[in-house]
């Protein structure tokens, strides 16, 4: 009877070390599991914070005694700059902006890789200037036919900025994209 006492504290003993073992494992891999939660929060957190900012080209601003309320429609802002008095963003609008809307202009292929093609009726002394992600001119012509073809195989691939004016007022810009 003794040894059969002897033999259940062994086997209880053993017991007892499993599972000290088996929960010392488990809260060691609760903790990591935490960790990783916490970090997968934070991550979540820091990119809800770093959200796109917008140029207004578009908008308005509501200000009371309790806060305030801003709307806009314009641009991505890709980079800004400020001297402490002086603040200066830069963005790309995503789309068409129109300057005159009774001027229907379609550009094609877009994207494109090789030619582009301008559209436009209304072509008669009407230049175009195509900018790239920079702002740098990269070209600029005039439009020689309702259907005016711009070769682009030369260019870095990237977006680019197309405006066209006419003696007059400024037409339209539109974003096209260059892939080869």
């Amino acid at each position: 009877m003794v040894l059969g006492a002897f033999k259940l504290l062994a086997v209880k003993s053993e017991i007892m070390n499993k599972l000290r073992k088996f929960h010392a494992k488990f809260v060691k891999n609760l903790c990591v599991v935490k960790k990783h939660i916490f970090s997968l929060l934070i991550l979540f957190f820091s990119s809800v914070l770093n959200a796109q900012e917008v140029v207004s080209t578009q908008g308005d601003s509501f200000y009371n005694g309790t806060g305030s309320i801003d709307f806009t429609l314009g641009e991505v802002i890709i980079s800004t700059e400020t001297d402490g008095t002086n603040t200066i963003t830069q963005g790309f609008h995503l789309g068409v902006v129109d300057f005159a809307t009774e001027h229907e202009v379609v550009i094609f292929p877009n994207p494109a890789s090789d030619w582009v093609f301008i559209r436009f009726k209304a072509f008669e002394n009407v230049t175009y200037t195509l900018y790239n992600a920079q702002g740098k001119l990269v070209k600029q012509d005039i439009l020689t036919a309702t259907q005016t073809p711009i070769q682009i195989s030369q260019l870095a691939p990237g977006a680019y900025l197309l405006h066209l004016k006419n003696n007059i007022e400024n037409l339209q810009t539109i974003k096209i994209a260059i892939l080869h």
